[in-house]
């Protein structure tokens, strides 16, 4: 199935779905009121350089050959979904209480949106969110388990324009 899908429309399809996981981690944030801890931020990152990576890629794919240009930047996705990769294991691993988390995570870092936000947090109390505790599960996964999964899916989807160049270029179809 994955050889019916051509290499010109995956730095599309990356973008769409990084766009979509971005999208979904904002809702979570913006419209249900859940608080990203740290390492949440830091698993956001890989996705906001391998959107901006899939752009260019796409911008510089060509109909029947994608080109060099393109696959050095899907290249650069893949290094980036990898990454976010790490990030959402370890930090699944730390709200699973695999092993113990950053000692940053849950003290401090509290973000407001306004002046008067950060006034009323601070005189009530209010502290950053914990690393390792999941504030959202489904079917026992978390957001960093489903953000594990997602990154991983698409470093695979990245990786297949390379191994379809590198696999034509030594003679094998």
């Amino acid at each position: 199935m994955l050889d019916r899908l051509p290499s010109n429309a995956i730095p599309w399809i990356l973008l769409a779905v990084s766009a979509a996981t971005i999208g979904g981690a904002l809702f979570f944030e913006h419209v249900l009121g859940y608080v990203p801890c740290s390492l949440c931020l830091d698993g956001r990152q890989p996705h906001y350089f391998a959107m901006a990576a899939a752009l260019i890629a796409g911008i510089l794919s060509r109909e029947a050959n994608i080109g060099i240009g393109a696959l050095v930047f899907l290249g650069l996705c893949v290094a980036a979904y990898l990454t976010g990769a790490g990030i959402s294991f370890y930090h699944a691993g730390v709200e699973y209480h695999w092993w113990e988390g950053p000692e940053t995570c849950g003290g401090g870092n509290l973000v407001a949106n306004s002046l008067e936000d950060l006034q009323a947090a601070l005189q009530g109390g209010a502290q950053a969110p914990r690393c390792d505790e999941a504030a959202w599960t489904l079917f026992g996964i978390s957001l960093a388990g489903f953000n594990f999964a997602i990154t991983l899916a698409l470093a695979a989807l990245s990786a297949l324009p390379l191994l379809r160049y590198f696999r034509e270029s030594r003679g094998e179809a």
